[in-house]
């Protein structure tokens, strides 16, 4: 299931390209869109084991999700 998440801290493309670099090997396809405020992050979760991970890794990347 795709879910979408508002996220702090995301304001150009090279945090986009930090986000899919560090993520996508475990998520999968990564959209994020930059035209929105907050910046909105959509990604594939199929659990809430995985959505906790998703969050945990982001934090560790320096983005923040907002719940």
């Amino acid at each position: 299931m795709k879910k979408t998440f508002k996220v702090n801290n995301i304001s150009c493309s090279s945090c986009v390209n930090l986000i899919k670099g560090s993520l996508e090997d475990d998520f999968g396809h990564i959209d994020i869109d930059l035209s929105t405020t907050p910046k909105e992050v959509t990604v594939e979760i199929e659990n809430n084991e995985k959505e906790n991970f998703f969050k945990k890794e982001m934090s560790e990347i320096g983005f923040d999700i907002i719940e």
